[in-house]
């Protein structure tokens, strides 16, 4: 009887509840403990080791700051200046000075005074960040400052010297009496025989607040004057070196001196603030047995102290450091990783005992531990059973066993709808895996047409589905549209809605159940299909989106183009020809498997981000005013101005026949008035002859045309109308510093004048390589004006129609392209669309624009890009101030233009030999144009 009984069943779960019970409790209380005490440290050591680090530290920085002018002082006390008498003497010394200004970032003047009055000082033009003297020359460098004492009385002087100490101007003060004698370094160092450092004080020429170290003068002789050598220190340059011991963002460090004045503050202030103040007076809760306090000051919680310094004992100077307590204690959060590192440990042999005890406990678990291992190299068709006097051991591995058969399902459904890209392969994929795990053969998807209410068959498996059904009401709720579905669809079909996030209709699954035991579903396994089903609609549905959304941007991308192609009759499809032949060129390199694309491929997104970036790379081009971009002759801008100066012509012109009735009125010789008349009105129409063929630009222009030009508009002509009645607000504010002529006054023919004169003003773009707002890279030359619409400027242009102004406008639009680009939120698939659209007026050799990139800084596809927009831009017959070139001639040009360094010899030697050149000029090009080709004279030109 008794060998009969089963054993007794110990419950595993009570065994393990118990275990991890106790075992987290003891793990919480050490962590608990070790966090605490190991918070209360870091706070105290922290602070502690800031206290003597920084003083340390600070007492390093201001020995660094006074030791290189004090023994530049020293050597100094030694120099001939001080005997010098004459100013020429003491200029021959001036080499000295600038070479103690150029050795320290921190020294802003050297000087010395003598004691009869003299002064002479060497100052930077720019010190502390800042340019002193805001109305010196542009090339000035430094200032000479010096006071002269004679019998004549005091001669002041400026003199600003550049870089190489060539003197550029010269300024003479009779105001500047500057006395040495009586500023405090002067008399500080004049009984003395080291260096002596001033208290803080305002400079008397810049109005900086700084320090001056002072040394007598060594040399000396009969009669010669005591004097003084000077170095000045500004504080801002003091406050920059504390600004750089600051050891988190919000630290603040202050040294002051004995009666509280301010020396010098890590965020340049002018006065103590409440964490400084506070930090000094020692006020608030002491932290152990350190001098750290802890206080609250401007609504937060600091960690403050204050040291003496010791350098410049004599000063009793003293530095001040108050921290963030959230910025001192991030070291806390070591701490706290080291915990975890503890607790995870302890939770590791917590692991380990219960294994030990789960052993002891049971070995029938090994054999469903095995079973187990199976599903966790994600093998879920293996069978999960173990005939355990465990209960909980029996029934896990019947749970387990369900389980594995269900994620195996799953897992197969997740795979379909994370992988798919495509919606057609990705409807395929889910109706294959739903029919599959239902032991099914036929089934189909429908898809609901909004437009035309419509359900229409999008993929089927050996279904006799209709292929669509019509007049269905998307309002119906599932069971209506069950039923309704029912009336059209025969058999035993098992249907599941397909809805999106906002349970709006987007499709049905139908499935034929024709096999086994599954023609009466179950209620879990209907449960089932619906949550597949639901997860498939949603994957449905994003693909849609995503496939929607780029829809969207091609045809946005193609608005754009078609738009700025549209913007001008001369540019017309270049936007659209550009990316096909880009394309037609980077399928050739891709294909080739020899030579110098042998290696070279690109992923499909890689392709994509080419393929817009082709699209948008004139897009700048819609920020270029049109009239610069169309500009046929030199004096248009919104209309060819030449009427303008026709209609002056035909003023002087009727000016030459009133003179000459005036004249014959008079009585004077008809004949010979006329005669006047006529050479008159032969002069006025050669000289608009002349300037109507000049205004159609060329390829050159001579000097003596320029001068010619220039003679014409000397010529006059008198105004009666006042040129300041219905101007625009902005015409108005360019004349409101011209002052108005009274009328009737002479005006020259042709003028430069100063309303022609458009300033950047606030609209200066961001392109030369040292403007702060500079942050692609741009290095280009940015003209004077933004426009220049001076009559003899535009019309002396020496080479075509462009003036300086109109062609940096017409180059702006590439930096337009990158930061329009830029400024959008591009995922980082297409992250490189900015850079790949913006480089194709880069050159090879490093001349380009706007980035004068060089050739290895750029990849084969921005080389296609620079080659597909050459190619286009020369074959273009659409252009206002050029005929299309035919293929000879643009290739001829082209391999110039590879000999220049303006184009890649690779990609254009690709482009010869595939023959792209040939396909696109026979679908773009007009028959004149398509010429024949020797390919041969293009190649191996080295």
């Amino acid at each position: 009887m008794y060998g009969n009984r089963q054993s007794t069943q110990i419950s595993l779960a009570l065994l393990i509840a118990f275990t991890i019970t106790v075992g987290m409790l003891v793990l919480a209380l050490i962590l608990i403990g070790q966090s605490f005490r190991g918070m209360e440290t870091a706070k105290v050591s922290a602070a502690s080791a800031t206290a003597k680090q920084l003083a340390i530290s600070v007492d390093d920085r201001i020995h660094a700051i006074t030791a290189p002018p004090s023994t530049a002082l020293a050597v100094l006390s030694h120099d001939p200046l001080a005997l010098s008498r004459t100013y020429q003497q003491r200029l021959q010394r001036l080499g000295m000075l600038a070479d103690i200004l150029r050795s320290s970032d921190i020294v802003s003047a050297v000087y010395v005074g003598w004691g009869n009055g003299d002064f002479f000082l060497l100052r930077k033009i720019r010190s502390s960040g800042t340019l002193q003297f805001p109305d010196a020359p542009s090339p000035a460098r430094y200032l000479l400052q010096s006071v002269t004492r004679s019998q004549a009385g005091i001669d002041g002087e400026w003199t600003f010297y550049d870089e190489q100490l060539n003197p550029i101007s010269r300024l003479q003060k009779p105001d500047y009496q500057f006395d040495p004698r009586q500023r405090p370094w002067f008399i500080a160092a004049t009984p003395s025989n080291k260096t002596e450092l001033s208290d803080p004080y305002v400079f008397f020429t810049t109005h900086e607040t700084g320090l001056t170290l002072s040394h007598r003068s060594a040399a000396g002789g009969p009669g010669a004057p005591t004097a003084v050598f000077g170095i000045d220190v500004t504080v801002s340059d003091l406050s920059q070196q504390l600004s750089k011991l600051r050891q988190t963002p919000g630290t603040r460090i202050a040294i002051v001196n004995d009666e509280g004045t301010l020396l010098a503050h890590s965020e340049v202030a002018k006065k103590l603030d409440a964490p400084i103040a506070t930090a000094l007076d020692g006020r608030g809760e002491t932290v152990g047995d350190t001098a750290v306090t802890h206080f609250n000051a401007q609504e937060r919680e600091w960690y403050g102290f204050s040291e003496p310094l010791k350098a410049l004992s004599k000063e009793n100077l003293r530095i001040a450091v108050a921290i963030p307590a959230d910025e001192l204690l991030a070291d806390v959060w070591d701490a706290l990783a080291r915990q975890t590192v503890i607790a995870g440990g302890v939770a590791l042999l917590l692991l380990v005992i219960g294994w030990f005890l789960g052993r002891r406990v049971g070995r029938p678990l090994e054999k469903l531990t095995d079973q187990v291992s199976q599903l966790s190299r994600f093998r879920f068709d293996t069978a999960v059973r173990s005939d355990s006097h465990i209960r909980e051991a029996r029934q896990l591995s019947v749970a387990l066993d369900d389980m594995a058969t269900t994620i195996h399902s799953f897992q197969n459904i997740a795979s379909v709808l994370n992988r798919g890209q495509d919606l057609n392969r990705l409807l395929h994929d889910i109706l294959e895996q739903i029919v599959q795990i239902l032991g099914q053969k036929r089934g189909g998807i429908y898809l609901f047409d909004r437009q035309e209410r419509r359900l229409n068959l999008a993929v089927d498996t050996h279904s006799a589905l209709p292929r669509g059904l019509d007049d269905l009401d998307p309002g119906l709720d599932d069971n209506d549209l069950i039923h309704h579905l029912r009336h059209h669809i025969g058999g035993h079909p098992v249907f599941a809605i397909l809805r999106n996030r906002q349970k709006k209709l987007i499709g049905v699954l139908v499935i034929e159940m024709e096999h086994g035991e599954h023609t009466h579903l179950s209620d879990d396994l209907i449960v089932f299909v619906d949550e597949i089903a639901g997860s498939a609609a949603v994957a449905i549905e994003t693909r849609e989106l995503i496939e929607s959304q780029q829809a969207l941007l091609e045809g946005i991308i193609r608005l754009v183009a078609n738009a700025i192609d549209a913007k001008s009759p001369y540019t017309g499809g270049h936007c659209e020809r550009v990316p096909k032949l880009a394309q037609m060129i980077l399928d050739q390199a891709e294909a080739i498997t020899h030579g110098p694309f042998a290696s070279f491929s690109m992923t499909d997104e890689e392709r994509y981000e080419f393929h817009l970036a082709a699209w948008l790379h004139d897009c700048g081009k819609i920020t270029s005013p049109e009239y610069v971009v169309d500009k046929a002759v030199k004096l248009e801008t919104l209309y060819n101005r030449i009427h303008e100066i026709r209609t002056r012509f035909e003023v002087l012109y009727r000016d030459a026949e009133i003179e000459y009735l005036q004249a014959v009125a008079a009585g004077e010789d008809e004949p010979a008035a006329r005669q006047r008349r006529d050479r008159r009105r032969d002069q006025l129409m050669a000289d608009f002859t002349f300037l109507a063929y000049a205004n159609k630009g060329g390829e050159f222009m001579s000097d003596a045309d320029r001068e010619r030009v220039e003679s014409i508009g000397r010529q006059t002509w008198t105004r009666h109308f006042s040129d300041r009645l219905g101007l625009s607000s902005d015409e108005y504010q360019r004349l409101k510093e011209v002052p108005e002529p009274d009328l009737p006054a002479a005006e020259p023919l042709l003028a430069d004048r100063p309303e022609h004169i458009h300033p950047w003003g606030e609209h200066r773009p961001p392109v030369e390589r040292d403007d702060p707002r500079n942050r692609w890279g741009f290095d280009m030359q940015l003209p004077d004006y933004a426009y220049n619409l001076g009559e003899i400027h535009n019309l002396t242009v020496a080479k075509g129609t462009l003036t300086d102004e109109e062609r940096f406008k017409i180059n702006e639009h590439i930096v337009q392209t990158i930061c329009m680009l830029d400024a959008l939120p591009l995922p980082d698939r297409l992250a490189n669309v900015p850079r790949l659209a913006g480089t194709h007026h880069e050159r090879m050799d490093g001349e380009g624009y706007p980035c004068r990139l060089k050739g290895e800084e750029m990849g084969i596809p921005e080389r296609i890009m620079a080659v597909a927009d050459v190619f286009e831009a020369l074959t273009a017959v659409d252009r206002p101030y050029k005929d299309g070139k035919t293929l000879t001639e643009s290739l001829t040009i082209m391999a110039r233009m590879v000999d220049d360094g303006h184009i890649d010899r690779d990609v254009f030697e690709l482009f010869l030999t595939s023959g792209v050149y040939r396909h696109y000029a026979e679908q773009h090009l007009r028959p004149e144009q398509r010429d024949q080709v020797n390919e041969s004279l293009f190649m191996n030109r080295d």
